[in-house]
């Protein structure tokens, strides 16, 4: 069913909302996927904080150039059945739900990304991005790596007060 005029100008205003608070968009083909897969996908997609939306490239390309960060992204290769991926909060997280997705699903083809401020990536940068860890097991990691010293010196410190406390109970016994 065709869009009315005011329905695509909604869908273009949503979208460049999307794009402007977005951290990076992933594009991917899906061509050949199954409805429960797509909607299982999306379950996935909510649950890390992304959007996952698949409009025509026409109105997408439209989004794009009415985004001031955006605007002037190559979109050559914008072409075919393809859904975009969404994230406001974390670069990786789109990349790294689709990457997981296609090892089960074989439709998934990774076509690039849109950085937010208007690069167009490769499939292979993408895919690359997606095999980092996330923002969350990052701040996890540094936060570790910081409180090692301070586990090392309590850990030492309790080490001394208890051969102290047996000495203290070794001498009060005798």
């Amino acid at each position: 069913m065709a869009l009315s005029k005011d329905k695509k100008a909604e869908v273009v205003a949503q979208l460049e909302s999307l794009f402007a608070d977005s951290k990076l968009t992933v594009v991917a083909k899906y061509q050949g996927m199954s409805v429960k897969s797509m909607q299982e996908l999306r379950g996935n997609a909510r649950e890390n904080g992304s959007v996952i939306k698949v409009v025509k490239n026409r109105l997408v390309r439209k989004a794009i150039e009415n985004v001031d960060s955006i605007k002037g992204t190559d979109t050559s290769e914008l072409k075919d059945m393809l859904m975009y991926v969404f994230n406001s909060n974390d670069e990786t997280a789109g990349a790294q739900v689709l990457a997981a997705f296609a090892k089960k699903e074989d439709a998934i083809k990774f076509v690039g990304g849109i950085t937010a401020t208007g690069e167009f990536m490769s499939a292979d940068q993408i895919k690359a991005l997606a095999s980092l860890p996330s923002k969350q097991q990052l701040i996890a990691g540094v936060i570790n790596t910081l409180q090692s010293p301070m586990r090392t010196v309590t850990g030492q410190l309790k080490g001394n007060l208890l051969g102290l406390m047996d000495a203290i109970a070794a001498k009060a016994t005798n």
